[in-house]
């Protein structure tokens, strides 16, 4: 690389790789375990052998044990959180969101941001299809990435959500939600990993950005005091990140690709729940050049495919290099971009909850089938988290003295598409739920929803109309996933 391109590289927080690369790994191993419960939605049945197949695995993975992330905040960063949240709140554009246009993107208002629905000469259907069958780029930087740290942090989200955080392995994930005090409302659904001792990322929903931050505030307001130095507890929204969630069979090898050589990383060791750090690299002017920072990669997703998220930072044009890189070392028969159209079909597959259809403020995890949110341990109503007493209750059928549910949510399957909003009825004609979510499954061939009906309503095989245009049509209770999980798992011995 010439001195010119090297100061242009530098000028813009790139480095050009090595010529050559060391040889095996050459950062400190740590020994990951992945966490005991399942992040699909809706089949909550990972088994202890399993977990413990995780945990006994004794995976080496290659990740530094020190950088998880952007720098931590300055004592006059800290002292400027509130206006730096009100800043983000305003954001209406991912990095990608030149890119997206230049690649055809159908642009949409969506959680505030300017995101691609699809893209031209690719239809939702053909994007579904694609992921499945080999791979799909999704830009996810709409959503919201959290930090919590110091020694308080824990005991902070074991407050605001039902999870046991403090015994969470070091780069494991699990799915959680924020909590209402008093009712057990969900406020949103989250993701929280643990990067270290006393650091968490979560990361919350777009849709919900303004009333989470406002959530957030009021939540924190006995902890978050930027003149101690924010040793204690520090909570913060990291800005300048980038966010690609790559979904498919082939999403492995597509990924590899980018990563620096001289990390040492073997993705193929990187299991479903499990978070790694490395430094990525992509392709600018013909030569390769790492990107600044070490990205978050954690295996994972949200379309029931093989697939991994991937945090960076992204203060200039790092996402567009990167995104390119990975469509032009992975070819158009492997990798293409797809929008929020093919993302909400295959989660819909997948069975997976959309908040503000199947969440909101007023339902509990218990009502919406994410029971096994609640670790055993914490099914009390003194258990501390917000709500405890009213989900306690909850978790106990009516029949055995406690309070059960008068709503679940299930899986149908309907002779013509049926919307959210549509009326659910018994064959005598009596209103028994409403429906969440609805859509043609490209892969089934048929028309699936989700919804919400009257407990007692909802074992598989119930048959129930769902009103469509003013008409009754058939709707069939069905068990979720609709399409099996291709989760990528460690193999358990017989």
């Amino acid at each position: 690389m010439t001195r010119s391109r090297l100061a242009a590289a530098a000028a813009k927080g790139l480095r050009p790789l090595s010529r050559t690369s060391p040889s095996g790994p050459c950062r400190q191993a740590i020994l990951l375990t992945a966490y005991t419960r399942a992040v699909a939605q809706s089949s909550p049945t990972t088994s202890t052998r399993a977990a413990a197949s995780y945990a006994l695995s004794g995976l080496r993975l290659y990740s530094s044990v020190t950088v998880t992330g952007p720098e931590k905040p300055t004592l006059e960063a800290r002292k400027q959180w509130r206006e730096q949240l009100a800043d983000f709140a305003k954001q209406d554009k991912t990095p990608l969101y030149d890119f997206h246009l230049a690649h055809g993107g159908k642009m949409v208002l969506f959680g505030g941001y300017h995101m691609p629905v699809e893209y031209a000469g690719f239809s939702l259907a053909q994007s579904h299809h694609f992921t499945r069958e080999h791979a799909s780029l999704f830009d996810v930087s709409h959503m919201v990435q959290h930090r919590f740290t110091g020694p308080e942090a824990a005991a902070f989200l074991e407050r605001i959500t039902p999870s046991t955080v403090s015994d969470m392995p070091i780069n494991s994930s699990k799915l959680s939600a924020l909590l209402w005090p008093g009712t057990g409302g969900i406020a949103d659904d989250t993701m929280i990993t643990r990067t270290g001792e006393q650091e968490y990322r979560l990361v919350s929903n777009a849709g919900t950005r303004e009333k989470v931050l406002a959530y957030l505030v009021e939540q924190t307001k006995e902890l978050q005091n930027p003149e101690d130095g924010g040793d204690a507890f520090w909570w913060e929204v990291l800005q300048g990140l980038g966010l690609l969630a790559v979904q498919g069979p082939e999403s492995e090898g597509i990924l590899q690709r980018v990563i620096d050589p001289a990390e040492g990383l073997d993705l193929s060791k990187v299991y479903f729940g499990q978070t790694v750090f490395a430094r990525l690299r992509a392709r600018r002017g013909g030569e390769w050049v790492t990107l600044p920072g070490r990205a978050m990669i954690s295996r994972g997703g949200y379309t029931g495919e093989d697939g991994f998220e991937v945090s960076f930072e992204s203060p200039g044009e790092e996402a567009t290099l990167l995104a390119t890189t990975m469509l032009e070392t992975a070819g158009p028969e492997k990798l293409r971009l797809a929008g929020l159209g093919a993302r909400d079909s295959l989660r819909l597959e997948a069975g997976m909850c959309l908040y503000g259809h199947e969440l909101d403020d007023s339902t509990t995890p218990v009502e919406a089938g994410l029971s096994w949110l609640v670790p055993k341990e914490r099914r009390t109503a003194g258990a501390g988290f917000h709500g405890a007493e009213v989900i306690a209750s909850q978790l106990v059928a009516k029949s055995k003295g406690g309070a059960g549910v008068e709503r679940r949510r299930v899986g149908l399957v309907v002779k013509v598409p049926a919307r959210e909003g549509a009326e659910l009825l018994t064959k005598e004609g009596e209103k028994v739920g409403v429906v969440t979510s609805g859509a043609p499954s490209p892969t089934l061939g048929k028309n699936i929803a989700m919804a919400y009906v009257r407990d007692g309503m909802h074992k598989a095989g119930t048959e129930l109309d769902v009103v469509v245009r003013g008409k009754k049509r058939a709707a069939t209770v069905t068990k979720m996933p609709f399409v099996p999980s291709k989760y990528y798992k460690p193999a358990t011995s017989a």
